[in-house]
């Protein structure tokens, strides 16, 4: 039994209900890219909703951060990841968790006490100290000489300026063949953090103001990658099980051993993994140059380019030999890697041949924008070549050494990192994340989708059905299949259901029931294998009934207007309507 199947079965039999991962593209929330944590898709229940599966729960949750894309290459960076996660939603608080998270690392993995380290909260002005996680680690043989009391910035845990909050306890492990220290020291890179368990006590408002939460969360978080490199006694993620055969593999394509050319080995085999998990996500994400789309490109390039650099044929079929082998491995988890394989194929595929074209131009820029009298490729031509052209500075330094010539890589860097900070001020809102969505008219847009999804099926057929759709408190944005460009008259006729739907003021309504029940009352599901086995349907008068995670309005009367500001296409056979309600 590996970790993923030990843990669900450990938290099980302490009363837990697995959950399904959801989806890698959160669906209906603009504030994030992609989930970033197990937490994420569980906002609504740790704000109070009851979840359909109870107060306990753990599941292994698929994430992308792209937070550490530039340290993608050393021991212990991924794009992609696993985190399992356990939640008491108002259940179980401090001692139970602590107490299950030590019972699993000691008793099922068998990881000595020594080597085990804890932090907690040390207090401030207005919340005490937390000795209740401290004296519960003592309890448990933890010797108080391990435990170190850390400030907000390390161990308490708020989503943005307001909202639930409190300490957390993290849980570190000597990771090194060294002598244990007596004393831990949570400075000594030696001691890596292996599992946090955060504590939802408390509520701070907008003006910093505290008051204690009626019901009290536990949300924890493990990183699979990062424990089985501790278990499997390895400083380099790359080197445990669940990498090596793929860094095997990418050897046996290139022809070249790990060693001396480990960076661009991770490289690809983190990119490719990530690619193929966002490529297979049902949300249908297509390498585009915005959002989803464009960091699935830049991953996809990003691998091509070091497969380059190892003097792989990057025409051949290397991309799918990696990709097949990470299916494989995965889709006993998650299905959609199986039934969306042709697509993640093709993907790559496309995007590798696009790529391909891309480095034959550059590489004829290149001859037109530098003047080998000069000697020098200065920043300017350097960040066109990258900017423009998709022209890696690796590959510019390359060409100009081949012409004995040199890069203002210094420079390069300058205009790089201006790119970034006006690419960070312009998507700020784009990676807040956490639980400040679901605001008044996010909700009423919640509501809004559903009825123009049902117009759609009244208007244009019964084979549409919703591919995606993201919602601000501006518009919403819905992807529906559709062979061709919707009439003025076809727009006219939707918009005019919708309204008339709502003029009617039609009843909201909200019914918990097993899967199986929902499909058979007709309620409709997009990705059906991402529910639990116990669901909620929204029901709208009689005109629309889903499977969704809400929140909704109570009645139609509250969504105002209904205006469809733009009809277009998304990609082949799908296209795209954006929406405002005035």
């Amino acid at each position: 039994m590996n970790v993923k199947d030990l843990y669900i079965d450990f938290f099980e039999k302490k009363g837990h209900k697995q959950i399904p991962s959801a989806p890698i593209v959160p669906e209906n929330n603009p504030t994030v890219l992609f989930n970033t944590a197990g937490m994420q898709p569980l906002i609504p229940y740790l704000l109070g909703q009851p979840h359909p599966y109870g107060k306990r729960l753990c599941d292994y949750q698929k994430c992308v951060r792209l937070t550490d894309l530039d340290e993608i290459g050393d021991k212990t960076h991924h794009t992609f990841f696993e985190m399992l996660g356990n939640w008491s939603l108002g259940d179980y608080f401090k001692d139970e968790s602590i107490e299950y998270s030590f019972e699993f690392l000691t008793k099922i993995l068998n990881i000595p006490v020594e080597r085990l380290a804890v932090t907690v909260f040390e207090g401030d002005d207005k919340i005490p100290r937390d000795e209740v996680s401290a004296n519960k680690w003592m309890e448990l043989g933890i010797s108080d000489k391990r435990i170190a009391y850390l400030g907000r910035s390390d161990n308490f845990w708020i989503a943005g300026d307001s909202g639930p909050c409190g300490g957390d306890t993290e849980i570190f492990y000597w990771r090194s063949n060294d002598d244990i220290p007596e004393v831990f020291d949570p400075e000594d890179d030696r001691w890596v953090e292996i599992w946090n368990n955060v504590f939802m006590e408390f509520y701070q408002d907008e003006n910093g103001n505290i008051t204690e939460l009626s019901q009290k969360n536990v949300d924890t978080g493990m990183g699979l990658e990062r424990i089985a490199a501790v278990l499997e006694g390895v400083d380099d993620n790359y080197m445990t099980s669940i990498w090596k055969d793929v860094i095997d593999t990418i050897c046996d394509i290139a022809d070249l051993p790990y060693e001396g050319n480990e960076k661009s080995m991770r490289i690809i085999a983190d990119h490719i993994r990530t690619a193929v998990f966002i490529a297979a996500d049902p949300a249908g994400i297509k390498p585009s140059n915005t959002d989803q789309g464009y960091i699935l490109r830049r991953l996809i390039r990003r691998a091509i380019r070091h497969a380059r650099s190892l003097q792989i044929d990057i025409n051949s079929n290397w991309d799918e030999q990696v990709a097949l082998l990470i299916i494989n491995k995965y889709e006993k988890y998650y299905r959609e890697l199986s039934d969306n394989k042709e697509v993640v194929l093709s993907v790559l595929k496309n995007e590798k041949t696009k790529f391909s074209r891309t480095l034959e131009k550059g590489l004829r820029e290149f001859d037109k924008l530098v003047n080998v009298d000069n000697k020098v490729v200065n920043k300017d031509v350097a960040f066109k070549l990258y900017d423009t052209y998709g022209f890696p500075i690796e590959l510019t330094i390359e060409e100009a050494s081949d012409k004995n010539m040199e890069v203002d890589v210094e420079g390069f860097y300058e205009k790089f990192k201006e790119h970034q900070e006006k690419s960070r001020s312009a998507s700020k809102g784009k990676f807040k994340g956490g639980l400040a969505g679901n605001s008044e008219m996010e909700i009423k847009y919640h509501t809004a989708t559903h009825l123009l999804n049902a117009a759609l099926k009244r208007v244009i057929g019964p084979e549409v059905y919703q591919k995606g759709s993201n919602i601000t408190s501006e518009r919403l944005r819905f992807d529906f299949p559709c062979d061709h460009k919707l009439t003025a008259e076809e727009k006219t006729e939707v918009e005019a259901l919708v309204n008339k739907w709502i003029s009617e003021d039609l009843k909201v309504t909200k019914n918990q029931m097993s899967k199986e029940e929902a499909i058979a009352s007709g309620a409709e599901c997009s990705f059906i294998e991402k529910y639990p086995d116990i669901v909620t349907v929204y029901s709208i008068g009689d005109v629309s009934k889903e499977l969704c995670g809400g929140p909704h309005v109570e009645h139609t009367a509250l969504l105002g207007e209904f205006k469809i500001k733009k009809e277009e296409s998304s990609s082949a056979g799908v296209r795209r309507i954006k929406a405002i309600l005035k």
